[in-house]
């Protein structure tokens, strides 16, 4: 027969280690989301600068969001899909960028009503304006005849999943780095 001698003391000691690592403790749960959603917002940051609104004066890139789960650890990056106006903005665009140089005076046409709302959403109404540059339109046709269609871009995937997989590869790293931390922190 062989005598094996066994430490409870030991074995208590790294079964209290070995959870305090698990994700469904609050500490360490809490931990990662904090790092998950750091990592998010530096992939926002990167897919917002890649998709080309270098001159954004009303805003149309705080329409590109991010989620932190709550059920399950993880993030999507996604084009805000709004169903109400969160307000109007301010801005107007100078009557030099306005006017068209070779129209003078009251030959100028003025906007319709609904061109006027347009131009008066918010950042975050903005998104399905990012949507018809990412998606494109078909051909239109109004009273007044045919209006050419808006040509799909596909801008946001490619960035998207660039972004995606650079912080999924920063978070493999960054997640063992915090697990070592949390593993130093528990009492032997």
């Amino acid at each position: 027969m062989i005598n094996i001698d066994i430490d409870n003391a030991v074995i208590m000691a790294q079964q209290r280690r070995l959870e305090a690592l698990l994700s469904t403790n609050p500490d360490t749960e809490k931990a990662l989301r904090r790092l998950i959603r750091k990592e998010i917002l530096k992939a926002r940051k990167k897919v917002v600068s890649s998709i080309g609104l270098k001159n954004d004066p009303r805003g149309a890139a705080n329409s590109v969001r991010t989620v932190v789960y709550k059920a399950v650890l993880g993030a999507n990056i996604n084009i805000y899909n709004n169903r109400r106006a969160h307000g109007n903005t301010s801005y107007r665009p100078s009557r030099k960028l306005d006017a068209n140089p070779h129209q003078h005076g009251g030959n100028r046409r003025k906007r319709s009503m609904r061109t006027e709302q347009i131009m008066n959403y918010g950042p975050l109404d903005r998104g399905f304006i990012l949507r018809f540059l990412n998606q494109g339109t078909k051909t239109r046709s109004t009273i007044y005849g045919n209006r050419s269609s808006i040509s799909a871009g596909n801008f946001f995937m490619p960035a998207a999943n660039t972004a995606m997989a650079q912080a999924i590869s920063n978070l493999s790293t960054i997640i063992e780095d915090e697990l070592q931390n949390i593993l130093s922190k528990t009492k032997n």
